[in-house]
């Protein structure tokens, strides 16, 4: 089992950051494909960025050179890096963890945390 806590969302100025942490238990983000996903309201969840055991990283067009997913192995700890915020950026980011392959696909992943809410103001 894994447990997970996102932290770092709010409200935010356009073209502003954010960084975003997700903290884990029970087994060490190492082990597992982890990613972040987001879900804006009466929208499907969609990808964000994912991360590997290996390091390889994917992220979404979308966000491809304004947002960076890394990890903290000694603090267990996933971020997401958030740069030049646009108001369409706006929604509940998810941190997921044991998916498989290269990440993108949302029911692939096992464990998931609640959610923190990310708005960008124009």
């Amino acid at each position: 089992q894994v447990q997970l806590v996102e932290s770092g969302g709010g409200l935010v100025q356009a073209g502003g950051s954010l960084r975003l942490s997700c903290a884990a238990s029970g087994r060490a983000v190492s082990s597992y494909v982890m990613g972040w996903f987001r879900q804006a309201p009466g929208k499907e969840r969609e990808f964000v960025a994912a991360i590997r055991w290996s390091d390889n990283t994917n992220y979404a067009d979308s966000v491809k050179g304004r947002f960076t997913i890394s990890r903290d192995n000694a603090k267990n700890t996933l971020y997401l890096q958030m740069n030049s915020l646009k108001p369409e950026d706006t929604a509940v980011y998810y941190c997921a963890a044991d998916g498989i392959g290269s990440g993108y696909y949302a029911p692939s992943y096992a464990y998931w945390g609640q959610g923190t809410q990310v708005t960008v103001s124009s």
